[in-house]
């Protein structure tokens, strides 16, 4: 008996050709994601480049779903797995920096947001150290509007160019993009492919110890070296998720093989045998242990996707 991802991959036999890019039945996504958890993708889609992307959606059938995912740094894929497609797009094909001005940079999707705080200092431009201090890459940045050390993602953006469900392209202008604290009201089935981000005229030296102390925060408050997904929470208007769940008594809080870090409690962690429905049933915890405390709701900011697993689906707000 063929398996879901074997039955998606013989039902598009004949559709890809033309198609340059990688497809891979029953993709096993804990490779993909920081956690190293998750169910497997029923199809995993690596494209070539961006027409390549065009052409595979282009052709594929309108009623199979399709995911985006980046270089996971922020996301838990479930223990179930994936249904239809996921897209991730490689460093080779949306992987390239270059400057466009003398304070422009065009960045694809899957450039790391290190590289590009890299590539700025190179150019002498300014105003992207905080990317240096962000385990994503840009796709990311931009669905997400990430931010770190007083500065997020709308603050560089001039235009987002994408490719939509039917295989066509656009171009975005920053207003186009709606940011908000941690939001793009981006339409949800654009994929971005990459981006021009401004910044200005900066002395290399002061670009660098911007970068240097960027670091030297990341290093010496998060717990770099674990399986993280970053920080699991978004702040609250007026309050620090970290020191909320502090408060209600859930810094190193575990539950099987997940636990909320000592180092920084809004950092969820897989100590090593962790599962999905751990981590999820972690965060759950935390937020309904803060409600009672604070009375305050705590929004995950880490992304959650995929299917549970057969009699481990996690409630929200248990």
């Amino acid at each position: 008996m063929s398996s879901a991802g074997e039955a998606l991959l013989e039902r598009l036999s004949g559709e890809p050709d033309g198609i340059r890019g990688r497809l891979q039945a029953d993709a096993d996504m804990s490779k993909l994601t920081w956690f190293r958890v998750g169910g497997p993708a029923d199809l995993l889609f690596q494209p070539a480049d961006e027409d390549d992307l065009a052409l595979f959606l282009s052709r594929l059938p309108a009623e199979v779903p399709v995911t985006v995912v980046g270089v996971g740094s922020n996301l838990l894929v479930r223990d179930g797995g994936i249904e239809g497609v996921v897209i991730r797009l490689s460093a080779k094909g949306f992987g390239a920096v270059e400057q466009v001005s003398g304070t422009r940079l065009r960045a694809g999707a899957a450039v790391l947001d290190k590289k590009l705080a890299a590539a700025a200092l190179e150019a002498g431009i300014g105003g992207f150290a905080f990317y240096h201090g962000i385990p994503g890459g840009i796709g990311g940045a931009l669905r997400m509007n990430a931010g770190a050390n007083g500065t997020e993602t709308t603050q560089r953006v001039v235009e987002v160019t994408a490719i939509d469900r039917q295989g066509r392209r656009h171009v975005l202008s920053h207003d186009d993009m709606g940011y908000t604290y941690r939001h793009s009201a981006a339409a949800p089935d654009l994929i971005f492919t990459s981006a021009v981000f401004e910044g200005e005229v900066q002395d290399r030296e002061q670009i660098r110890q911007a970068m240097d102390a960027v670091q030297h925060h990341r290093e010496t408050v998060q717990p770099v070296k674990e399986k993280t997904g970053g920080s699991t929470f978004k702040n609250p208007e007026g309050h620090s998720a970290w020191k909320l769940v502090d408060e209600a008594g859930m810094r190193g809080h575990r539950i099987g093989g997940a636990q909320m870090s000592e180092m920084h409690c809004n950092f969820m962690i897989n100590t090593g045998e962790a599962t999905a429905y751990d981590l999820e049933m972690l965060g759950e915890t935390v937020r309904r242990k803060v409600l009672e405390n604070s009375r305050i709701r705590l929004d995950w900011e880490i992304k959650r996707i995929g299917r549970f697993a057969d009699g481990a689906e996690v409630p929200e707000g248990i």
